[in-house]
């Protein structure tokens, strides 16, 4: 601590990413990361790009990536925002929607970055609880609120909320914002994003980390009305008007032109969870429903912290939380290739029969 500390900075408690482990030869199955990378083309798209243009500034706008993701979603280009990775498009949101004379709204169990920006831009907040089975049930948020936010599917439990649930919500809260985080949708998820034609109090937030493979770009957008996207777009250009870097730029816009790489991709990974669902159980797991890349699990006798532990000792690093205490006991297990799963198993067949 320091006397020349602001105010603010004595009350946060930052966000703690996912351990980056500098281990060789390690299964890393803790932070949601792609087992695939990116497309080739968008590899080639970099490398040709990567000259003596570096020296001049990127268009502030983004303007050709807006319209490929525009294009992709079949929205205008006044619909589309995009920001240093989704976390920074949600930390512009927060700030530029979310705050307001009513607490905030989200669940109690969640992405643990939503209290993180909230202490940080002093707003008001109100957690809600899922219920017994881990899910968000949407009718618990029809409270007065300055605006709400969740994942869909939520992180960690992975569990989805259908978008029929979502647009009945939405018909029953217009008067507030409504951020739907939609980073791991592409994994077995339902997007709202053609819901924001019709709600012009909805936002649909989106990573190009996971499904897209590009986590070490940091690229992420936002989808909603005009209105909406405009005080995005004021609060960006009010810290930083150089968000997107020239190939960060081409990336994206090269990921959105192999459609067939991406979508084939996705499908293994999800083809991989079921997989690994069917086998997780058939060792006593009891494993929530999941529409992401990842899944959360746990033995029916053994304490989780006792499975990551020797999970480590075996070179496979996975993730659990201690807060809340009700998941506890829960492990998310990233799902990786065919061959990290495989390896994943044989290494709790061991654990779990010593």
């Amino acid at each position: 601590m320091s006397k020349f500390w602001s105010k603010v900075v004595h009350g946060l408690t930052p966000y703690v990413p996912g351990e980056q482990p500098k281990i060789n030869n390690l299964v890393k199955l803790n932070t949601n990361e792609n087992p695939y990378g990116p497309s080739p083309k968008v590899i080639a798209a970099i490398k040709q790009f990567a000259d003596d243009t570096l020296r001049l500034y990127p268009d502030p706008n983004s303007e050709a990536l807006k319209t490929s993701i525009a294009d992709y979603f079949k929205v205008k280009t006044n619909n589309v925002f995009v920001g240093n990775g989704s976390d920074e498009v949600l930390a512009i949101a927060f700030q530029a929607l979310l705050k307001h004379n009513a607490p905030i709204l989200f669940p109690d169990i969640t992405y643990s970055f939503y209290p993180v920006y909230c202490k940080l831009y002093e707003i008001d907040f109100k957690v809600i609880p899922l219920n017994d089975s881990f899910e968000i049930v949407l009718n618990d948020y029809l409270i007065p609120n300055g605006g709400i936010i969740f994942p869909n599917p939520n992180a960690p439990t992975g569990i989805p909320i259908t978008s029929n649930q979502i647009e009945n919500f939405l018909k029953k809260n217009n008067s507030s914002v409504v951020i739907v985080d939609e980073a791991y949708v592409d994994f077995g998820t339902e997007s709202v994003i053609h819901l924001t034609e019709k709600y012009n109090n909805l936002l649909v937030t989106h990573s190009f980390s996971k499904s897209r493979s590009l986590a070490g770009l940091r690229l992420g957008y936002a989808i909603g009305h005009a209105d909406l996207i405009e005080a995005l777009i004021r609060v960006k250009d009010s810290f930083n008007s150089y968000p997107i870097d020239r190939l960060g730029l081409v990336a994206g816009i090269e990921s959105f032109k192999d459609d067939s790489y991406f979508k084939n991709i996705c499908q293994k990974v999800i083809h991989t969870k079921l997989n690994f669902i069917e086998k997780l159980t058939s060792l006593n797991f009891s494993v929530l429903p999941s529409g992401a890349n990842f899944i959360f699990a746990k033995h029916t006798s053994v304490e989780g912290n006792i499975i990551v532990s020797k999970l480590r000792d075996q070179g496979i690093v996975v993730r659990r939380f201690d807060n809340p205490i009700r998941i506890s006991s829960y492990i998310r297990f990233t799902i990786g290739s065919d061959e990290e799963m495989d390896s994943l198993l044989k290494a709790l067949k061991l654990i779990l029969s010593t």
